[in-house]
């Protein structure tokens, strides 16, 4: 991971003069955010250098008097300067290493104190990483909990089933049902969701939302009364506002 600095611009007024801090976004995946990681980035940016002469600095506007006769004066303003050692900026890498914390969210930033940009005249600003989640293919995650779907067949909806999920960091997850499960069921599984930022003791819940798949093959007659004596339901067709149910 490699970024070059340049073009910062000091925000307000300060007493000290102070150089603008750079913010990089330091992308981080789930299964990196989940158990923790070390990131090695070099970063490369101007440092001052001693050079030969002078040159003027510390410069600010001063009220001056200038009398211009008997009992007559002019105030005006007058820039003034002062002579400082004259510097180079010369390119320097660094190799710096961020820590992702386990349970660390979206946004979170880490702070290197004096790494952003350099000030002529006073000090370096920060440089801030902040953690930009990716995306994943099979979690989502919110707060401290995780959320993914399951599809399954009809016959296990009906009959039962018991597989195994792998989790982020590779241990599996036992995924299983004797009872009928209905079309878009959400199953809590507590302990087993994110790491707490703050408590890594705590830890959310993955939260499993079942689809059902249905065949695409058209049934035979026959294969019609065999799934009606199986099943044995009365006809049910309710009309209602799903909206507010």
């Amino acid at each position: 991971f490699q970024f070059n600095f340049g073009g910062g611009q000091q925000d307000g007024k300060q007493e000290t003069p102070r150089g603008a801090d750079v913010v990089v976004d330091l992308d981080a995946t789930l299964e990196e955010m989940y158990e923790g990681e070390f990131v090695e980035v070099t970063r490369s940016k101007p440092v001052p250098k001693k050079a030969a002469g002078t040159r003027q600095c510390n410069c600010r506007t001063e009220m001056r008097t200038q009398q211009l006769g008997p009992g007559q004066f002019q105030m005006f303003q007058e820039q003034v300067c002062d002579q400082c050692p004259n510097v180079k900026m010369v390119n320097e890498e660094k190799k710096l290493e961020v820590e992702i914390e386990p349970g660390v969210h979206d946004g979170h930033e880490y702070r290197f104190v004096s790494e952003g940009e350099p000030h002529i005249d006073g000090e370096p600003g920060d440089l801030v990483f902040r953690v930009h989640e990716l995306k994943h293919t099979v979690f989502e995650r919110r707060g401290d909990d995780l959320y993914t779907n399951v599809t399954i067949s009809l016959q296990e909806a009906l009959s039962g089933f018991s597989f195994e999920l792998t989790h982020l960091n590779g241990h599996k997850v036992r995924l299983e049902r004797t009872a009928v499960t209905r079309h878009g069921l959400r199953v809590r599984k507590k302990g087993e969701g994110m790491p707490n930022l703050d408590n890594n003791r705590v830890v959310g819940a993955l939260v499993i939302t079942y689809d059902v798949q249905f065949p695409e093959a058209t049934l035979t007659d026959e294969q019609r009364k065999l799934v009606a004596s199986v099943l044995d339901q009365a006809p049910m067709q309710r009309v209602y506002n799903g909206l507010q149910v």
